[in-house]
């Protein structure tokens, strides 16, 4: 069973990074963003739930914007358009489904 401190960080953006872990139907991350990072607008065939566990983090999900703080669950649904800035230090959990192939590493 693997440890946080064990898993190698996946840079995403500038200030944005995510340890993840992929079971057979899903993709769990740990991911860390610094006050200020963006995540451009984007997309992608996995449904998303993001848990908030430290910070605000500002999203346009389709055409709503959440305010997303400590303790909040965000579902984003498979191919709606996403984006997001931090407005203090966030941690967080996203979980996708099916695996993110992608996140893995090569």
């Amino acid at each position: 069973m693997p440890h946080i401190n064990t898993i190698k960080k996946k840079l995403l953006s500038q200030g944005i990074s995510g340890q993840y872990v992929h079971g057979q139907q899903l993709t769990t991350g740990w991911v860390t963003i610094e006050k200020g990072s963006k995540l451009q607008l984007h997309h992608h065939p996995h449904e998303q739930i993001t848990i908030m566990l430290e910070g605000q983090l500002e999203m346009q999900i389709g055409d709503e914007t959440v305010l997303l703080e400590k303790g909040m669950i965000q579902v984003i649904p498979s191919m709606v358009p996403h984006s997001a800035v931090a407005h203090e230090d966030c941690i967080l959990i996203d979980v996708f489904n099916p695996v993110r192939e992608d996140y893995r590493e090569a």
